[in-house]
């Protein structure tokens, strides 16, 4: 019989020459495991007697510092109190139950040399020939490395989340340095550092760990050949790896910087954007002089890619703020140029306005103003604006010399041209007096005909740029026509609005068992006819004719043809037989009319309407090319009328199909432009057919006032400050309750 102690142990597993084998079981799983980079151990009785151990066991737990066996694993492996383990394993071998745990945590090493470790393991009884149990055999696989890259993976997602979310810059570079950091399993210092707009220095970006006086001493590096780690890695476009700073050259004007900071390796990776331009650097600094393993380095580029998406987003955060800031700043321009127009046509007076131009100037523009004008070939000061009393009365004062060489005033007058300086003007003037640093003398032209001058005066350091030169120069030509234009402006309003009124009803007539109400509100300023019109007159035999419409364009050709469309529906409609007829008169007239007078489309609703006593109204209508009618009840929603006909003035023949109905008492039909339908809120939303109907079922209507009210007030309240750009138009029958 062979002795057990002949035996030659598997390899890469460790026992005492005379130590038996407790079985063939046991000597497999010494064979299969002695190479394994799985976690074997083999331990005896109540004290865990470390028997045997594949090698994968003893670099785990601390190298070959622990590489022993006949020692309790308590004895060697003292850290194990208190964590739990020892007590698993005296309930396995207490009770001959199995266990097995996942990912489980444990603390490895004392002292310097203690680490976080992380292991799938398995404890299993050891039995003897008679089932009892000699022991606790530990099989498992370190996570460590798969523990780590989960979090840096779950820590590089909430990066990813925060870059989507926009978190600021810094924050997402301090969480991305702080979170390799921490999970690194050696220690590593991270470095951020940015790339200024020429690519030609790096700026710090984010460093936590890295002492203040350093990071503060490599804040606005050049990039370039040999400035240490980072500075070269930029201008390479190139990782650069330095294992040892002590004795590398790159580091040889940053070597005393880094032994006070206790840096001894740096290696760092470009941050670069997608068309290849320089972002910035991340860098990874150690203590001690190290070489990159491939998962460092991978890990450096996930992370300046992750960096290099940060920045990319940011600067195009920035791009977009700037363009908003250009875009809000020319939004601002232009309302001050509009409600300069609106001050400065206020007034027909040519004084006024001109006094309007002086205080819109300052202090917008600067703080002291002036305008002067030529009468009778003299100048007169007609207006100035300061920021006191006194100095409003020392510049009012002063008045120009119509021809003197050396005053700038003059000098403008004669050419016509802006003239700016950063000086005193030349010239006699209360310059000392007021601080006067510089000035923008601007000249006011009617049809090229220089008749006056804007100067602003600056004080202090401020100075005049090509923006404010801009926005004084077309002050100056807005206010040099204003009092012309507000003069015919005046006039041309009065005169629209003289001519629409003649082109619509001039009063609503008073009907048997019916009520009317009509509703106009021209576009903008009145300054055009509109081209929305509406008309109610009798037929005889109580009869009654009624239209709405609209004519394609605004002005004087709309006007043209709105008198042509009433007047001859009402020279035909006594004549003709129905609705349908007069229609057809009418889009001959139109076809017929000279192109002089307009060749625009219309779009009616024309009918007749004959009172039933005690039932309502008898109403036969036809549509072209025109909003739906609205049928108006108690008892249902309003609802469109089905009437189908094509524009008039396109085509001699129309397809008309008159609708009759009925309205019974409280009735009311409804007639309306799509200008009340398409106007828009501050969005560019329409108000819609589906507002409008929701506006006629909230409340009961008994009058066609209210239907009126009804419309417009909810209008108003969509468009709010938008309005309308088209004239809005109304008109409601309502057939009157019975008795």
């Amino acid at each position: 019989m062979t002795h057990v102690s002949e035996q030659q142990p598997a390899p890469g597993l460790s026992r005492d020459v005379d130590e038996p084998y407790p079985g063939d079981a046991e000597r497999d799983l010494r064979v299969l495991f002695g190479q394994s980079t799985a976690v074997f151990a083999s331990l005896a009785g109540p004290a865990h007697m470390v028997e045997a151990a594949n090698p994968a066991f003893f670099t785990a737990i601390g190298g070959e510092t622990r590489a022993r066996t006949r020692v309790p694993l308590g004895q060697l492996m003292p850290e194990l109190a208190g964590q739990g383990f020892l007590a698993l394993l005296d309930r396995v071998y207490r009770t001959g139950e199995r266990h097995v745990g996942r990912s489980a945590r444990v603390v490895l090493g004392t002292g310097p040399d203690t680490r976080e470790a992380f292991f799938d393991f398995t404890y299993e009884p050891r039995l003897d020939a008679g089932g009892n149990v000699i022991g606790v055999r530990v099989i498992g696989v370190e996570t460590t490395q798969l523990m780590h890259a989960q979090r840096l993976a779950a820590e590089h997602r909430v990066l990813l989340e925060q870059i989507a979310r926009q978190a600021p810059l810094e924050q997402v570079l301090e969480g991305m340095a702080r979170a390799i950091e921490d999970l690194a399993p050696e220690e590593v210092l991270v470095s951020v550092l940015l790339a200024d707009a020429d690519g030609r220095h790096l700026r710090h970006g984010a460093a936590p760990s890295l002492p203040d006086f350093y990071n503060q001493a490599i804040d606005g590096i050049a990039t370039g050949e040999g400035v240490g780690s980072c500075g070269t890695a930029a201008h390479r476009r190139a990782p650069v790896i330095v294992t040892d700073i002590s004795t590398d050259p790159f580091w040889d004007d940053f070597r005393d910087l880094a032994d006070r900071a206790g840096l001894a390796a740096c290696w760092s990776t470009p941050i670069l954007a997608r068309d290849g331009s320089l972002l910035g650097t991340f860098a990874m600094y150690h203590r001690t002089p190290r070489a990159p393993q491939e998962a460092d380095l991978a890990l450096a580029r996930v992370f300046a890619e992750t960096a290099a998406l940060a920045v990319e987003r940011h600067q195009a955060e920035e791009a977009r703020r700037a363009a908003e800031a250009k875009e809000k700043a020319a939004r601002a321009d232009l309302a001050f140029l509009l409600e300069a127009s609106t001050l400065l046509t206020a007034d027909l007076d040519h004084t006024q306005t001109l006094q309007r131009l002086a205080a819109l100037c300052a202090p917008r523009l600067a703080p002291l103003c002036a305008v002067d004008v030529v009468e009778a070939g003299r100048v007169r000061r007609v207006a100035t604006a300061a920021p006191t009393a006194d100095e409003d009365r020392l510049l009012a004062s002063h008045i120009p010399v119509y021809d003197a060489g050396d005053d700038a005033v003059a000098r403008v007058l004669a050419s016509g041209l802006s003239e700016v300086a950063r000086r005193t003007p030349t010239g006699p003037g209360p310059w000392h007096d007021l601080g006067v640093t510089g000035y923008l003398c601007v000249p006011l032209l009617d049809r090229g005909r220089t008749f006056g001058a804007l100067t602003l005066l600056t004080t202090g350091e401020n100075s005049f740029d090509g923006h404010t030169v801009a926005l004084a120069e077309e002050l100056a030509r807005r206010a040099a026509s204003a009092a012309l234009n507000a003069r015919q402006y005046t006039q041309r309003v009065a005169l629209a609005r003289d001519l629409q009124a003649g082109l619509l009803l001039p009063e609503v007539p008073a009907l048997r068992d019916a009520q009317i109400a009509t509703y106009y509100h021209p576009a903008g300023e009145g300054l055009e006819i509109g081209g929305d019109f509406y008309d109610v007159f009798p037929l005889g035999d109580d009869k009654w004719a009624f239209m709405l419409g609209d004519v394609c364009g605004r002005g004087a050709t709309a006007a043209t043809t709105t008198a042509l469309v009433r007047h001859t529906a009402r020279a035909v409609a006594p004549l003709l037989p129905g609705p349908e007829a007069v229609v057809q008169a009418i889009n001959k007239a139109l076809l017929d009319r000279p192109h002089s007078h307009g060749t625009g489309f219309v779009t009616l609703v024309y009918g007749h309407l004959t009172p039933v006593p005690r039932s309502g109204l008898d109403i036969t209508l036809v549509r072209a090319g025109h909003t739906f009618p609205l049928h108006i009840t108690s008892t249902h929603p309003p609802h469109p009328v089905p009437c189908e006909g094509p524009l008039l003035g396109i085509t001699p023949h129309l397809p008309l199909v008159p609708h009759r109905l009925r309205l019974r008492p409280t009735e009311s039909l409804l007639l309306y432009t799509d200008g009340l339908t398409e106007a828009r809120n501050d969005h560019g939303e329409q108000f819609g057919e589906d507002r409008l109907t929701q506006a006629l079922v909230a409340q009961h209507h008994t009058s066609p006032e209210t239907v009126i009210d009804a419309v417009t007030r909810a209008v108003r309240a969509f468009s709010g400050s938008a309005g309308g750009d088209d004239d809005q138009a109304a008109l409601v029958l309502t057939a009157t309750p019975a008795g």
